[in-house]
């Protein structure tokens, strides 16, 4: 029995999903090519962005950037202070995990001063068309507005495996805690104690629950989305997962995912 069974009883009318290595893609479900939004799946692929510009020094991590006492690091690691949506700041910055759809607006303001273009013509040139995601596009919307095919995405996946265009440095910068020990909720899933986070990226850490499986290595890492969308990578087990359903993320993706992933870890970690 293949993990991919899994995905014919969940109650969405789309599903499709896919399983990769740092190499190639290890298995695959439903239509891979079949573009879907993306929602808040978005914000890794931001994320990467941020991390070309910090390399070449167009962005700098401690730069000034969202309320009064932020920075850049400050909003890509959701402790800005600023509430989910709007520009309203509730928390000083650096002392709560704060999701906030507000601080990657700011982050995508800030990209398009910087470079002279749309966040999503820049994300265009400098991390979909280098990763061959040719069917994906990212609107104007930082935080929620990218859409594409599981195939795409699982191009991204590989890139977080085993980075090409950025140094393999800072990536693991930016998939390692920042702020840490810092109280927030994780949205779906409630307040943790301990809301880890890196930069863009969250971190699996030991939350429970969690959107990811059980036997995900703490240092998984990713994004999902209230699309019903994730990625996730386990940098451990040496495998990264896809998921787009277009459908509403709710009590049935709390409950259909983590199962799933931890089959999919069965099925394709590495071993040894």
């Amino acid at each position: 029995m293949s993990a991919f069974d899994q995905l014919s009883g969940w109650p969405v009318e789309f599903a499709a999903a896919g399983v990769t290595d740092s190499g190639s893609t290890l298995g695959k479900a439903g239509d891979v090519d079949r573009p879907q939004p993306w929602a808040s799946v978005t914000k890794i692929v931001t994320s990467y962005g941020v991390l070309r510009l910090l390399e070449v020094g167009e962005i700098d991590l401690d730069e000034a950037a969202g309320p009064p006492g932020s920075t850049v690091r400050h909003l890509l690691a959701h402790t800005s202070g600023l509430n989910f949506e709007g520009s309203a700041q509730i928390s000083a910055p650096g002392q709560r995990r704060i999701y906030s759809n507000g601080g990657f607006e700011l982050l995508g303001e800030l990209i398009a001063k910087r470079t002279g273009q749309s966040i999503g013509g820049y994300l265009r040139e400098a991390v979909l068309d280098p990763l061959g995601m040719r069917d994906s596009t990212v609107d104007d919307q930082a935080a929620t507005g990218g859409r594409g095919p599981v195939r795409d995405l699982l191009a991204f996946a590989r890139e977080l495996l085993a980075p090409t265009l950025v140094d393999a440095e800072t990536l693991g910068e930016a998939t390692r805690v920042v702020f840490p020990g810092l109280d927030g909720v994780l949205p779906g899933f409630g307040r943790h104690a301990d809301n880890d986070w890196g930069l863009g990226f969250e971190i699996r850490d030991h939350k429970q629950p969690h959107w990811t499986g059980v036997h995900n290595s703490p240092r998984t890492f990713g994004h999902f989305g209230q699309q019903g969308s994730f990625v996730w990578v386990d940098p451990v087990a040496g495998v990264a997962c896809v998921v787009l359903t277009g459908a509403a993320f709710g009590p049935w993706a709390a409950q259909a995912w983590p199962p799933f992933s931890d089959a999919v870890l069965a099925e394709y970690a590495r071993r040894g």
